[in-house]
């Protein structure tokens, strides 16, 4: 099956399963995941329509996007350093993995330095509670965004979640479920900030997380087969 029909499927059921859950689709954005994804192949897929890349390493990702298109949106969805921030401020559309308040003092002190006027970030919460994975608990959300007015060159856009790595479909679906309703419930507390993104699925749950309200989905083995990787 060639990439740009592994796509046009995947998106036929993306529109399937948001027309079962009484949701259109148009809503619900496409983010490729192309961690060890060679460059040629992240081409195929951006001459293919695609415009939305997701990369975990910052140092990956900046020996990919020099050779790639300049109007590629690049999402950073792995853990951020620190020490990595100075490299992915004005060039990341879009953190999603805004997840302590060391981060963000860092990304508010390099974008001032640097005369960024906002940076687009996610809020990663840790809905499973599994301690492999990063993220704020449920209950300090509210309050770190709260904090975020001292460093109001941060621009907080929603949330980010990751399933819980299990087959067990309720688990998964809980999970979901809880962060949507926490999604909800921050949008009726800021309604001045431009809370509307809710980054959850990937490839092995994404059915899922349409079903219980995803906006942001991020795709990697499903167009990207591992053995085509590097």
């Amino acid at each position: 099956m060639t990439l740009k029909l592994s796509i046009q499927n995947l998106k036929q059921s993306i529109r399937e399963i948001a027309a079962k859950a009484g949701r259109g689709s148009e809503d619900i954005r496409l983010v490729l995941v192309t961690k060890t994804v060679e460059p040629a192949r992240v081409r195929e897929a951006y001459e293919a329509g695609e415009r939305d890349f997701g990369e975990n390493r910052v140092q990956e990702w900046q020996e990919k996007k020099d050779a790639l298109p300049k109007d590629i949106r690049w999402h950073l969805i792995g853990h951020l350093q620190t020490n990595k921030v100075k490299y992915v401020i004005g060039q990341a559309a879009l953190i999603h993995s805004l997840d302590r308040f060391e981060l963000a003092d860092a990304i508010e002190k390099q974008s001032k330095a640097r005369g960024i006027a906002e940076v687009p970030c996610l809020v990663q919460v840790n809905m499973s509670g599994e301690a492999s994975k990063f993220g704020l608990e449920p209950a300090q959300v509210e309050d770190f965004i709260r904090q975020m007015a001292l460093r109001p060159l941060i621009k907080v856009r929603g949330l980010m979640s990751i399933g819980p790595l299990t087959e067990d479909a309720g688990k998964i679906r809980e999970c979901f479920r809880k962060a949507r309703e926490l999604f909800e419930d921050l949008k009726r507390k800021f309604p001045g900030q431009p809370i509307e993104v809710l980054s959850m699925g990937m490839s092995a749950d994404y059915r899922i997380a349409i079903e219980e309200g995803s906006n942001m989905l991020r795709i990697g083995s499903l167009v990207f087969p591992r053995d085509v990787k590097k």
